[in-house]
């Protein structure tokens, strides 16, 4: 019964963290793209599925775009279950889910900058200063963040760690060491 309780809230906070970072990082990506080239909704998500489907994504209309947006859904979902998976094995990041939220979402804009996209059909490039600027805080505020705030919300924050001065963790009353 334990384990179906665990699942349950693993699946709520895959999903939630997932669905929140697919909609707070595609219109944070779709107004800094339109700000910054003037680039339309279909083109982003061209954009995004020119890394499967290289130059020729740009020639498929709203078919690549969708495979574009199916594309980032993945990702977001990745992240989240990602996120929420260590946040079992390490209940720290979701006793502190702010600060590890936050640079966690400055670890996926780093691997989705220097190995992902370099190694699709994209491939390595230079984006001007504020997009990157935009990317890592966004990434922090908008990916990392939620998905850490999903874990902690759907499998709970553990108690803070009872430790001695000298370290070692508390022993409670009446247990036994």
């Amino acid at each position: 019964m334990e384990n179906d309780v665990r699942s349950g809230g693993r699946v709520r906070a895959i999903v939630g963290g997932g669905l929140a970072v697919a909609v707070l990082d595609a219109v944070d990506a779709l107004v800094a793209y339109k700000l910054a080239y003037g680039m339309s909704p279909l083109v982003v998500y061209q954009f995004v599925a020119s890394g499967l489907l290289g130059k020729a994504a740009f020639d498929g209309g709203a078919t690549s775009a969708l495979v574009g947006l199916a594309v980032h859904l993945l990702v977001a979902f990745t992240a989240a279950a990602v996120f929420v998976l260590a946040s079992e094995r390490l209940p720290g990041l979701r006793r502190r889910a702010v600060g590890w939220g936050v640079l966690f979402g400055v670890g996926v804009f780093t691997v989705m900058n220097l190995v992902v996209i370099p190694l699709s059909r994209i491939g390595a490039s230079v984006s001007p200063l504020p997009l990157v600027a935009n990317g890592i805080l966004g990434h922090a505020l908008l990916v990392g963040l939620p998905i850490a705030l999903a874990a902690r919300r759907f499998l709970g924050s553990p108690a803070p760690r009872r430790t001695q001065a000298n370290g070692r963790e508390r022993v409670p009353d009446g247990a036994s060491a």
